[in-house]
């Protein structure tokens, strides 16, 4: 009777440590799991939305790839843990911190994307409004010699220089001058953006008088509108800037008249304005 007592009371403690161990993985499998769920749903978010405000062209490179960088820092610093988490179905409160503190960091990035998304939504249905607006007093949609459109939060007035000039020169024709009249109607009463005006030409060599070729012809033609803006129209100096491009941008093959004509236009940059993009960014 004694032996077997004193061999109950040795597997005693044995029982009751399996008993707890048991309890412990479990509660730490659990914890495991719910932890793991939702650092993959973060990061799944994180990745995606990254993704599309790329492809917007609101993150360059650069800052997609420091992203990244953190991110991936953050998956290293989760996976090591939750491995030790699974592979010892025990987890000590100083892995506990650390991976709160990934799982709120992660969190923190994914909320400053939403915030940029929201910004550019934004940015986005401005530019609609504007871009609307200008074609509204343009009038004929369909003219081939006006073109409005939005490229990457960017907007974009062609206008054909066989509207604007005639052939050679850059004197702005009177017709032209109403066509101006009309965008600068709309840019005055948007008094926080600037804009570039900026001359192109088709491939054809041309030199006449003080004008030695391509570079010399866009560059006067913008800023032949430029003035017109300014002294007809009354926009601030202050807010314009005049650009010439040559040849050397096209937009068509310069391999026939078509094409040429296409290229020989000038066009009226909406520059975006970060400092509005960023303040949108601080409105909740």
């Amino acid at each position: 009777m004694h032996i077997k007592q004193l061999i109950f009371a040795g597997f005693l403690p044995l029982f009751l440590f399996s008993c707890v161990s048991t309890k412990k993985f479990k509660d730490s499998q659990a914890k495991y799991n719910e932890l793991n769920r939702e650092y993959n749903a973060l990061a799944k978010n994180c990745d995606s939305n990254l993704t599309a405000l790329k492809a917007k062209g609101v993150l360059d490179d650069s800052t997609i790839d420091d992203l990244n960088r953190q991110i991936a820092s953050l998956k290293g610093n989760n996976n090591q843990a939750l491995e030790q988490l699974q592979n010892l179905s025990v987890i000590t409160g100083a892995q506990a911190a650390s991976i709160k503190r990934s799982m709120d960091s992660l969190g923190a990035k994914d909320s400053y994307i939403h915030n940029l998304e929201s910004a550019l939504a934004r940015k986005d249905s401005m530019n609609a409004t504007l871009v609307q607006n200008l074609k509204g007093v343009i009038g004929n949609l369909n003219d081939k010699d006006i073109n409005v459109k939005i490229d990457k939060g960017v907007i974009y007035i062609d206008i054909s220089d066989k509207l604007l000039f005639k052939s050679g020169s850059y004197d702005v024709t009177e017709q032209a001058k109403t066509v101006l009249g009309k965008v600068a109607l709309v840019l005055k009463n948007q008094p926080d953006i600037e804009f570039m005006v900026e001359g192109h030409t088709d491939n054809k060599p041309f030199s006449r008088g003080l004008l030695l070729d391509n570079w010399d012809l866009s560059v006067k033609r913008a800023t032949s509108v430029v003035r017109i803006l300014e002294h007809k129209y009354g926009l601030p100096a202050t807010r314009i800037s005049a650009s010439g491009r040559g040849e050397y941008l096209p937009v068509a093959s310069n391999d026939t008249e078509e094409g040429r004509a296409e290229n020989r236009r000038t066009r009226i940059i909406i520059l975006p304005q970060l400092d509005q993009f960023f303040k949108l960014l601080e409105k909740k």
